[in-house]
């Protein structure tokens, strides 16, 4: 403020000086670079960046751009890799949302919804590791949460030189986790973080809440429901592995990561009810076919709509070797009990482990996540946490200590993994709404007197707004 008053007094001098072409020339001087430079060459005079390419979208400058980053943050000389990443320009004078998902980047415009309610910028970085982002020789021990943390503090310093306003930090399941690991990591670089339904595995082999979780889910005529076809899908093994063998003939699916096709097939059976409750909602229920009375093929359409039998075959998985890796190293894995499939299943929940190639080493970190954990328990500044009240993976949340600032909890009643402020009570979403705003910087007056009279500064947008959460095979977050 004080070097634009400056400037302004020298153009007041300077129009006596120069007259209306002077003017002309220094005014346009003193507005500074984004007055005379294009956003795009801003951005592409930082260091290290480079253009993929830029798509039109009305209101907004969307770039896909990489950014060269340290293949180790500890050591920068063992050299560099491109990291892919996505812009969605607003206006400098905006707030900006660092966004993740924790894997791949989406190359289209999108917003999420802390980006809508701030009506601000959002950059979406891709998760170090995931193609094209991946080293090459990929070094998997570079792979930890504390690297990818570095790898957007990185980004954000280089970009908040163009991005002057306050940033928020957000993403939903691996993303909100990822939002939250930054935190930890740096916790000066954000002004807030918006996670939503972040698993918190703090001790890896204690997943007791997960069985009361599903002890309890929706009610007990769906959960009956729900665990029969699971069940038959177990005693028909035989007739509907032989058309597990015909569709992997057919498409081509390999089974030489997991081991074979019958570990391949069970994986896919044991995923069913979590996947349920992951992406459907209790209404759902009414789809889901009576085991007793179904066919084979009723059967396997169920299992195969809600799980997905490409999943665990190589080409399923090969994408998502990243995550695995790391659920096998730092973030840990859920493990239930499942009674009613006693006696018929051969290997229970398969360890990441039989996810991920051989050839790749992997040895778990036990005292990764319960460092994470002590630090928002006691540390937590102007963070939101985001769950749905039947969302397997909020069964395992993150909690607040009595040390904490301005942080909160928030569950949405009936919702599944694609819980949002939206879906919040009506008291809890203003709440949520005027903080996400008065994070930012851009709460107006009335909103920051009275909850009730927050609501979200961008109009709403149904291609930019298009919920982020798309159903994902395999038993991941």
């Amino acid at each position: 403020m004080r070097k634009t008053l400056g400037w302004l007094l020298s153009l007041v001098m300077l129009i006596g000086i120069t007259g209306t072409a002077g003017f002309t020339a220094q005014a346009a001087t003193a507005a500074g670079p984004s007055a005379a430079t294009d956003i795009k060459d801003e951005i592409l005079a930082i260091a290290g960046m480079s253009l993929i390419e830029e798509k039109e979208y009305p209101g907004y400058r969307f770039f896909v751009l990489n950014y060269e980053q340290p293949v180790d943050h500890r050591n920068p000389s063992k050299g560099t890799f491109k990291q892919r990443f996505t812009l969605l320009h607003k206006d400098v004078s905006r707030p900006t949302v660092f966004y993740t998902s924790g894997y791949n980047v989406n190359t289209s415009p999108r917003r999420s919804e802390p980006t809508t309610i701030v009506d601000g910028n959002q950059v979406s970085l891709e998760y170090r590791f995931f193609t094209p982002s991946r080293p090459d020789p990929a070094n998997w021990a570079n792979l930890d949460i504390w690297q990818a943390a570095s790898d957007q503090h990185r980004l954000f310093t280089a970009l908040k030189k163009v991005y002057k306003k306050n940033w928020l930090a957000t993403g939903g399941s691996k993303g909100g986790m990822t939002a939250t690991y930054y935190e930890r990591y740096y916790p000066r670089d954000m002004d807030g973080v918006v996670a939503y339904v972040a698993p918190n595995d703090v001790v890896n082999k204690e997943d007791s809440a997960y069985d009361r979780f599903f002890a309890k889910v929706g009610t007990k005529e769906c959960r009956d429901k729900l665990n029969a076809v699971q069940r038959e899908a177990l005693v028909r093994r035989e007739p509907l592995e032989a058309k597990y063998a015909a569709a992997a003939a057919e498409n081509g699916w390999t089974f030489t990561t997991v081991g074979s096709l019958d570990k391949a097939y069970e994986a896919v059976v044991l995923d069913y009810v979590w996947a349920f409750w992951q992406y459907s909602l209790l209404a759902d229920c009414a789809t889901i076919p009576a085991a007793a009375t179904a066919s084979d093929q009723e059967i396997w359409d169920s299992v195969d709509t809600i799980s997905g039998f490409s999943a665990y075959a190589d080409q399923g998985l090969e994408t998502y070797t990243p995550y695995y890796y790391q659920a096998g190293t730092q973030l840990g894995s859920p493990d239930i009990k499942q009674p009613h499939l006693k006696g018929l299943s051969r290997y229970g929940y398969q360890p990441p482990r039989n996810f991920v190639p051989r050839d790749i080493p992997m040895t778990f970190q036990p005292g990764v996540m319960a460092d994470v954990d002590n630090w928002v328990r006691n540390n937590a500044n102007q963070m939101l946490f985001v769950y749905g009240q039947n969302d397997p993976w909020g069964a395992e949340p993150f909690h607040l200590g009595y040390t904490v600032r301005d942080s909160y909890v928030m569950i949405a009643p009936g919702a599944n993994h694609g819980a949002s402020v939206s879906k919040l009570l009506d008291g809890e979403k203003a709440l949520a709404t005027q903080k996400i705003l008065q994070w930012a910087g851009v709460a107006p007056a009335a909103a920051l007197a009275d909850a009730g009279r927050a609501t979200p500064l961008a109009k709403p947008d149904a291609v930019l707004d298009q919920q982020q959460m798309e159903r994902e095979p395999q038993l991941r977050p």
